[in-house]
């Protein structure tokens, strides 16, 4: 998330009670999670295993719970409870805002756009030309909406990472991770009926131009799709994976977090994707494999007894 305008470190400080080990004037551009920050953004982290993980990212601040560490000319904010200090600043630039009308009155939306009944539509929400939202669908705050966008029935657009800050010292282990991102849909995408898409945490969830995706597909936090994908229906795709232009999903398949899909991938029915995947390639199975490999091994797997009523003839006969 990018702030409105750039805010020093001293006013961050000052928001979440923290000490500062740099220069207290210097000017800070958002705040991001590990696996989008960017320079110029603040990052927090809270568990000694990610001290340089963070430290050797592109953040140029960071909220940290240790003011020994070496901060490589980093500047340091200093306090107790980094997550704590994450969610001071979500929710003082992302407050929560109950809404009454079907269409927050700071919605901007274009020209030729049909918007049924029944569909919501959010704070800060843009919504491009010649687009169709069909009813019952969601689109929460700050999402954007490209031209020739259609969104089906009963489609969510923006809803919450599903993203906990996991602490066993507590009385409520998981403690949700508030999301202040946005969903992006670009030029002529298409939504299926009661597919969900979250927002990023502090990010993009991204939909690139021209993607088409089908009825009861979970894609979620910061995903990347690229331009002209298709995704079949009851697709998984976990947070932050990026997956390719013109890739082919098909139905079923499960994608887990933060990896890689190549461009023009194609990925069979009930697929298993637990590793990045080259492009220009098929895959199938679990894990998932170049398809013709995977379908060499099936064979094999179908004359096991075969060949072990062979072995025991010959242990017989010898």
């Amino acid at each position: 998330m990018k702030f409105p305008q750039p805010v020093t470190v001293k006013w961050i400080a000052d928001l979440i009670g923290a000490e500062v080990i740099g220069e207290e004037s210097d000017l800070i551009a958002g705040i991001n999670e590990i696996h989008k920050v960017e320079e110029g953004d603040l990052v927090f982290v809270d568990h000694p295993k990610y001290y340089n993980t963070c430290i050797d990212s592109a953040a140029s601040f960071i909220i940290i719970n240790n003011k020994e560490v070496d901060s490589k000319g980093k500047t340091l904010l200093v306090c107790d409870e980094p997550f704590e200090a994450y969610l001071k600043i979500v929710t003082y630039f992302r407050p929560f805002n109950s809404q009454s009308q079907q269409v927050h009155p700071s919605a901007v939306i274009g020209q030729d756009t049909t918007i049924f009944p029944g569909a919501f539509i959010g704070e800060n929400v843009t919504i491009g030309n010649n687009c169709i939202i069909y009813p019952n669908a969601v689109i929460y705050n700050n999402s954007v909406i490209g031209n020739n966008v259609v969104i089906h029935a009963g489609a969510s657009i923006g809803a919450d990472a599903f993203y906990y800050n996991n602490k066993k010292n507590r009385p409520t282990w998981y403690k949700k991770m508030l999301s202040c991102g946005r969903v992006v849909l670009e030029d002529n995408v298409e939504i299926g009926a009661n597919t969900c898409i979250d927002k990023g945490v502090t990010h993009d969830t991204l939909i690139k131009q021209g993607t088409k995706i089908d009825n009861l597909v979970q894609i979620g936090h910061d995903v990347v799709i690229g331009e002209n994908a298709i995704i079949a229906a009851q697709v998984g795709i976990a947070g932050c994976t990026t997956i390719g232009s013109g890739a082919l999903i098909w139905g079923q398949v499960g994608i887990t977090k933060t990896i890689n899909i190549g461009d023009n991938a194609v990925i069979l029915a009930q697929t298993g994707v637990s590793n990045s995947l080259e492009g220009n390639k098929v895959y199938f199975g679990y894990p998932a494999q170049e398809a013709t490999t995977k379908r060499k091994e099936l064979i094999w797997i179908k004359r096991i007894p075969e060949i072990w009523d062979r072995l025991k003839k010959l242990e017989t006969n010898g």
